[in-house]
Order: structure tokens, then C-alpha cells, then sequence
């Protein structure tokens, strides 16, 4: 049996939204005439807006057959409970009408030419019969008399239009609400299932969620594309994670070797020059390594006391001869990635500590709910016009700190990798009198009880 599900309409975007728009318009359509056919009663003669016109003929003809003055008289008075005043005058009573028939309504006007458009019937036009209103119709009878109305009553039109109104405009809304379900549901629902899936990627590359392909032609499209983009970079990632391990044990051997024979050196100032080389070697290394490696995304989040985690960071540098304070709250509840984080905050100061001889290490929430980690240090700064370089990987910046420094230039870009992934962001600006002070801002991701935090272990 075929699969009902895995059918799809070859359709793009533009040919489904005309075709629905069609179909919405002829269904609708075909909903008023059905409607008007059921609900609406087609109108009486009374209702007709010729009623008033075929009235006065029938009075001229039964008043022209009338033999005598009383039959006359019945009929005028059958016009009068109908609610049409009509008099008979002699044709010498009428007078000439001061602005002819121009200042008539021009329903009075269209009577006028209904009534001049009988074979019978005889409209005296510019004239009036006693200074009578504009509205005023006079009908020859004979040569001698006429028919003076003083209007033709005539149906409202709006009873006539606002039920008709009424239901097309219903009919127009319910065409409106079906095709904003479709947006709804074949547009926006699979774009916004792609942007949640490519959004999900790029904070974890591991997420295995996959796109249905469901959608217009478009959206599967893009659909597709995304997920054989998906499956090249985590290839890509994969690769370059056997890479590392490759390097990382490759060369840390023949590092290890080399330390072991440079410790049997007899002559201590070549062996210390060559266990030093070793060291920078080392410490380059794992500066690389640390920098490709994407170990914060894996971690998760967990509530910590940032304060006591910056005060333990302090503590370590203070342990092996550094000056690094701490300045803030004694308690502060954070949600975060606590190795990552630590390990940002820990570039930044070893930065600091190399290039200057006193940093202090600041925390702060500010009024909008952020929280604002400072390092500020003593050293010789970094001029404003290299402070976007700072950031970028394997730039030194020797021209501007001291050339003691060892490496690759890579403690501030891993701290700004780290911050991007904390949706957070690092900023540099000089520190009075002298100095740097590096500003890393975090959102605030959630606030708890003190108690209810987990007290990070001591980060070396």
C-alpha cells in the first residue's frame, strides 16, 4: 500500500499561496450566492424601487377611468392610505417653477424619466402646483387636469445592502482566517522548526535533530541543505578531534623524551636553558590545543557562587607570589559553565599578572540584571587603536605589553570564545592611572538561594 505521508506537492511558496487565494476566492463566491439563495427572501413589490413609480402609473390609469368626480375621489383617497398624496388640479392652477427641475433630488429626477419612458404617461416638468416642494411630480390626466405627487415613496437601500454586507464581509474574514492558518502551519511552523534546528546546532554541534522536509518546495530545500551541512561540519568536528588527539600524543612523547635526557645534562646552565625551551614548547602547546579544543560546549550548566570561584582563582596567583585581590559581593549565584568560565577568568589574569605587578579582580551586577567581571591591572595597557587586535588568535602584541610574555597570543581569544558561549562578551579599556582593565559581561541566566548553589572546587 502507498504511504500516504511520504505524498508532497511539487509546489513552491508563490504557486500554493496563489492557488489557496484562488480557491479561497471562488469558494467564496460560490458561498454568497448560496448564502443569498438560503438566508435571503427575494424582495415584494412593496420593497421593489420601482414600486413607487409603477403606483403612480396604476393611479393615472384608474383615475383617468374614473366616469365621475366621486370615483375620482376614492381613488386619491386609496393613494393617501397608502402613503402617496396625490391631487387632481386643473392644468391652469400650475405655475412655472422658479429654478425649473434643477433643484429636484436626483431620486425624484430618475422617477421623472421611469414615468416619461411610458407610452401613456405625460410628465409636466418645470412647473409646480402651489409652490409645492422640488420632490413634486405632476402627471397629465387629460387636456384639462393632472396628477400632482409630492414625492414617489421610495424603499431605503440600506435594509437592501446591509444583510448581503454583512455575510460577505463574515465570508471575506473566514477566507482571511483559512489562509493565515496555512501561513501558519506550511510556512512559518517548518521555518521555524529550520531556525530552531540550526540554532540548537550551533550551541551544541552534538544535537541530532534532523528536518522532517516538511513544507513548501522551498522549505525543503533549505530543509535538506541544512541537514547535509549539519552532517559535513560534524564530520569536519570529528576530524579535527582525532587531529588534536593525534597531535597532543605525537608530540608530547618526543617532549617527554627530551625532558627526561635534558635532566641528565651535566652542565646546569645548558640544562636549565633546555628544560625552559621545553617548557615554552609545552606550555605552546597546550595553548593550541586548549584553543581548538571545544570542551565548554560539552560541559553543562550548573549554579555556582561566582564569588567564591573568582576568590579561589585569586587565591591560586596570590599562592605563588602574584598580588591579586578580590573585590565584591561575598555571595553571588550564577548559572553557568564553571571549568570554562574559570579557565577565561584565569587566561585573563595570568595576562595580567605577566605585564604588570598588581590586578584586582572585581564583581559587580549592574541595573539591568548583567553581571560584570573585571581584571584590572598596573602594566603598561594596550593603546586603543590595537585593542580589537588584542582579541584575535595568534596576534602578540609585543609593541604594546612587555616581550616577557610566552606563547601564542591565545589567553584573550580563548576567554572571548568562552564569553561568545556564555552569550556574553569581553570588552578592553584603559585602567587609571595606568594600566588594563578587562571587562567580561555576562547575562543574567537565573538567581537562586545562596544555599541552594554549589560551591566550586578549588580551580589551579
Amino acid at each position: 500500500m502507498m504511504d500516504i505521508k511520504r505524498l508532497r506537492l511539487p509546489f513552491g511558496i508563490t504557486t500554493q499561496i496563489v492557488a489557496l487565494a484562488s480557491l479561497s476566492v471562488l469558494l467564496g463566491v460560490a458561498l454568497v450566492i448560496a448564502a443569498l439563495m438560503l438566508f435571503f427572501d427575494p424582495p415584494n413589490e412593496q420593497e421593489s424601487p420601482a414600486y413607487g413609480v409603477v403606483r403612480v402609473i396604476d393611479i393615472t390609469h384608474f383615475v383617468r377611468a374614473a366616469k365621475d368626480a366621486d370615483a375620482v375621489e376614492g381613488v386619491l383617497s386609496g393613494a393617501r392610505s397608502s402613503g402617496l398624496n396625490a391631487e387632481i388640479v386643473p392644468l391652469a392652477a400650475l405655475a412655472q417653477a422658479r429654478r425649473g427641475d434643477k433643484d429636484a433630488p436626483w431620486t425624484s429626477q430618475l422617477a421623472r424619466r421611469q414615468l416619461a419612458a411610458q407610452r401613456d404617461i405625460t410628465v409636466l416638468n418645470g412647473v409646480r402646483y402651489a409652490d409645492g416642494p422640488p420632490t413634486q411630480i405632476i402627471v397629465q390626466v387629460d387636456a384639462e387636469r393632472a396628477l400632482v405627487f409630492d414625492d414617489v415613496p421610495r424603499p431605503s437601500i440600506w435594509p437592501l445592502l446591509l444583510k448581503p454586507t454583512v455575510v460577505v464581509l463574515i465570508i471575506i474574514v473566514f477566507m482571511a482566517l483559512l489562509l493565515s492558518i496555512y501561513v501558519a502551519r506550511a510556512i512559518i511552523q517548518p521555518l521555524s522548526a529550520v531556525a530552531r534546528a540550526a540554532a540548537a546546532f550551533g550551541r551544541s554541534p552534538d544535537a541530532h535533530e534532523s528536518l522532517t522536509g516538511r513544507g513548501p518546495r522551498e522549505i525543503v530545500q533549505v530543509s535538506e541543505a541544512l541537514n547535509e551541512m549539519r552532517a559535513r561540519i560534524r564530520n569536519l568536528l570529528d576530524d579535527r578531534t582525532r587531529m588534536l588527539a593525534a597531535i597532543s600524543h605525537d608530540l608530547r612523547t618526543p617532549l617527554t623524551r627530551l625532558r627526561l635526557r635534558s635532566e641528565r645534562i651535566g652542565q646546569l646552565e645548558l640544562r636549565n636553558a633546555m628544560l625552559r625551551d621545553i617548557d615554552q614548547v609545552s606550555r605552546m602547546l597546550d595553548e593550541t590545543l586548549d584553543y581548538l579544543r571545544d570542551d565548554s560546549k560539552a560541559e553543562q550548566l550548573s549554579r555556582i557562587e561566582l564569588s567564591s570561584l573568582l576568590e579561589t582563582i585569586c587565591c591560586d596567583f596570590s599562592d605563588v607570589g602574584y598580588v591579586v585581590s578580590y573585590d565584591g559581593p561575598e555571595r553571588l549565584v550564577y548559572e553557568c559553565r564553571p571549568r570554562a568560565l574559570a579557565r577565561a577568568v584565569t587566561n585573563v589574569v595570568e595576562n595580567a599578572v605577566k605585564h604588570g605587578t598588581s590586578v584586582v579582580v572585581s564583581l559587580a551586577a549592574s541595573m539591568d540584571g548583567a553581571i560584570a567581571i573585571e581584571i584590572a591591572d598596573d602594566g603598561p595597557g594596550i593603546p586603543a587603536a590595537l585593542q580589537s587586535r588584542a582579541l584575535e588568535p595568534f596576534v602578540k602584541l609585543d609593541q604594546a605589553r612587555s616581550a616577557s610574555g610566552t606563547g601564542f597570543g591565545l589567553g584573550l581569544s580563548i576567554a572571548h570564545e568562552i564569553l561568545k558561549k556564555h552569550d556574553g562578551s569581553i570588552a578592553l579599556m584603559p585602567n587609571e592611572p595606568m594600566g588594563l582593565r578587562v571587562r567580561l559581561s555576562l547575562p543574567l541566566r537565573a538567581a537562586a538561594p545562596a544555599a541552594t548553589a554549589e560551591r566550586p572546587a578549588k580551580v589551579a
